[in-house]
């Protein structure tokens, strides 16, 4: 009887072990120090840009995620905990996956980076503006990412198994994380990338979709990278169509970056610049463009320290004797 009641305890152990073995808890949280003379408000203070808890897990031929996320997004003192991820994946075959829930929506290839390896105080402003971050249709900050299902895959292996297309396709409520479709109109979003050599995508993208109370949204982006050996250099063009939250800027805007971020000290220490521009019109008159340089400086593969200067030119300010400043943001980021 004993021995009958030990082999089901070690058999019961067995298939918790083997559960357990399926799941992984990590995250990660950003510290902050920003400053910036700008005329009239100046600034600088300590922030607590974000903490994020992830699980990720494989059940039979579906991968899912569960992440949530605590910021101060509202500012200083008003810190938000909202879920940010909630989605589960079929992965069965690379050719074809299809994904669906509350996901990083399918475009740019900035978007879907993370905020610790994107390498920079902060997505580009036009990422942030019109890939669903701070978007310009006035939409809650969502960090890209909407509720939908999306279909992708990588086609055309070479003859080292690297796959030479992938393609992905998207439908969602347009309306941004944790938020139900209020117009009953779907967001479609597709894009598509070649990879001719190892580290390089080359890539387009187009959105069209609504908000309600906004408006139709028309949307592209081109793009291109080369990542591989820690040397990443990336450019995208973003152009929007449709009204946003401000009428007065009228129904069109435009954005594009590039940078670059290569090693001094492999595995140690990053050099890096980034050209980054968002007119909010499409005019030159309403332009904001960041000059930066900084550095990451890698105390540990799970511990980094991110600094970066900027001169800013934004010609939105009336004056123009005050259009150009200065500004500094330090980050000190660990993932567990």
């Amino acid at each position: 009887m004993s021995l009958a009641f030990f082999a089901l305890a070690v058999s019961a152990q067995e298939k918790a072990t083997k559960w357990y073995d399926n799941i992984k808890f990590s995250g990660y949280g950003m510290l902050q120090y920003q400053t910036e003379d700008k005329e009239d408000a100046q600034h600088n203070e300590f922030n607590l840009r974000l903490a994020r808890f992830i699980l990720d897990g494989k059940n039979g031929e579906f991968d899912w995620r569960v992440q949530i996320q605590g910021t101060n997004a509202k500012g200083p003192g008003e810190p938000t905990v909202q879920l940010v991820d909630l989605y589960a994946e079929w992965v069965k075959h690379k050719e074809f996956r299809v994904k669906a829930g509350q996901f990083k929506r399918a475009f740019t290839f900035e978007n879907p980076t993370n905020p610790v390896t994107q390498g920079w105080y902060a997505y580009a402003m036009a990422i942030n503006s019109l890939s669903g971050f701070g978007d310009r249709t006035g939409e809650k900050s969502s960090s890209g990412r909407d509720i939908g299902l999306q279909v992708q895959g990588d086609l055309f292996p070479n003859a080292s198994g690297r796959r030479l297309l992938h393609y992905q396709v998207g439908v969602y409520n347009g309306e941004g994380i944790n938020q139900k479709d209020k117009d009953n109109r779907k967001d479609i979003i597709g894009g598509m990338w070649v990879m001719p050599v190892a580290g390089v995508r080359i890539g387009a993208f187009g959105w069209t979709g609504s908000r309600a109370g906004i408006g139709e949204k028309n949307r592209y982006a081109f793009s291109a990278e080369y990542d591989k050996d820690e040397y990443t250099f990336r450019a995208e063009y973003l152009h929007s169509q449709g009204m946003g939250a401000d009428p007065a800027l009228g129904d069109k805007a435009d954005g594009w970056y590039a940078f670059g971020i290569v090693p001094v000290i492999k595995s140690k220490l990053h050099a890096k610049a980034r050209y980054n521009t968002y007119r909010p019109a499409k005019e030159w008159s309403s332009s904001k463009t960041m000059y930066e340089v900084g550095f990451n400086y890698y105390f540990t593969p799970k511990l980094q320290l991110n600094l970066e200067y900027a001169r800013v030119n934004d010609r939105s300010i009336a004056n123009p004797d005050k259009h150009n400043y200065n500004f500094v943001d330090a980050q000190l980021d660990f993932r567990f």
